[in-house]
């Protein structure tokens, strides 16, 4: 499954992108006056291959959630526990992101692919609910710190899911996906993914996540630093750098944009843990890069770091850290109406109105 989506993802169409950008040049603005949106929306015609493109919409909420064999090292003062427990609340509709979903109108979908706790069952609600999918690959990774977080046959499993699940949104009829994302101590694993497909220093990919005192973030990045040392990712080799250093939610989010990227359906990055996945998705298709759209800038500075190698900026800059994908869901108004713009706007010949 990996090997067929990777090979069916291909570079944006140009032709489409030249129409969307003389159609911007024929709209009742001036020319550049919509900033960032008009090169966003002429880089979704691309990844649909039509001018205009469809409207994204509606748009899917996909969290990933597991555990961390790290978090035994001290990383975070928040207990293990916590990472099932918000699951239950996601799926009670209580945590912010379901706020976020329900004024946007998204679908929340929760997929345990690796915790390490027992699970809540999704309680008896209406077809519009948050939902669970069980695709636990392992009941949380190793310690990175020790030996590999995971195996390779672990990894593709992870990213294997997370195709499915951007297959089966794509198929239930959503236009647009969003990356979301739990599990206690996922930021470390994020911050070695990070350095390790970049190159930068861990000092400068590692942030204080919840919001760790200064003794357990200089332990964070010593911890991220000798992980590094200790295993020597290759970054060409993605699904061995997701293997060493990874986490199973990582994994699966890479899966989830190589699958959007394989069907051209826009995906919506969240915080760090999405764009550290995004920067193994771009390891195994560069051209899955043209289906991410950066949704904001997270205060975690590896954030940051992954998204200038991506070469995406971000829509919207608001200090965030939460994750769970509530970055993304806030963006999202930003994405349809650059689309809509397309749609919607009359051209100066339509309108009767004076070019100079």
């Amino acid at each position: 499954m990996l090997e067929t989506t990777i090979a069916a993802i291909r570079p944006l169409d140009e032709p489409a992108m030249a129409a969307a950008r003389e159609l911007q040049g024929r709209l009742t603005k001036p020319a550049g006056s919509l900033g960032a949106l008009e090169e966003l929306s002429v880089r979704l015609a691309g990844l649909a291959g039509a001018c205009p493109p469809p409207l994204p919409e509606p748009a899917a909420v996909a969290i990933f959630a597991g555990d961390h064999g790290v978090h035994a090292q001290g990383v975070t003062p928040w207990p293990q526990e916590v990472t099932a427990q918000m699951i239950g609340n996601f799926l009670a509709g209580g945590a912010v992101v379901n706020a976020f979903a329900r004024q946007a109108g998204a679908t929340v979908t929760v997929v345990d692919v690796g915790v390490a706790t027992p699970v809540p069952a999704a309680p008896a609600s209406d077809a519009g609910a948050p939902r669970l999918v069980a695709a636990n690959v392992r009941a949380g990774t190793r310690d990175l710190a020790v030996t590999a977080a995971l195996t390779r046959e672990e990894v593709r499993a992870a990213v294997e899911t997370g195709i499915r699940v951007a297959g089966d949104l794509i198929d239930a009829g959503a236009g647009i996906l969003l990356t979301g994302d739990m599990g206690i101590g996922n930021t470390t694993p994020a911050a070695a993914l990070i350095a390790a497909f970049t190159g930068v220093d861990p000092a400068e990919t590692t942030g204080r996540g919840t919001g760790v005192d200064d003794p357990t973030y200089q332990r964070k990045i010593g911890v991220v630093r000798d992980a590094l040392r200790r295993h020597r990712p290759d970054p060409a080799d993605p699904l061995g750098v997701l293997a060493v250093v990874g986490g199973l939610e990582h994994a699966a989010l890479a899966g989830l944009i190589l699958g959007a990227a394989a069907r051209r359906t826009p995906v919506l990055l969240d915080g760090v843990i999405a764009v550290s996945a995004a920067l193994a998705a771009a390891a195994f298709a560069p051209d899955a890069t043209g289906a991410m759209v950066a949704g904001h800038r997270s205060a975690e500075p590896g954030a940051t770091v992954a998204l200038r190698r991506l070469g995406l900026d971000p829509l919207i800059d608001l200090g965030l850290r939460l994750g769970e994908g509530t970055g993304a869901l806030l963006a999202l108004p930003v994405v349809t109406g650059a689309v809509r713009v397309l749609h919607e706007v009359a051209t100066f010949d339509s309108a009767g109105v004076a070019e100079k």
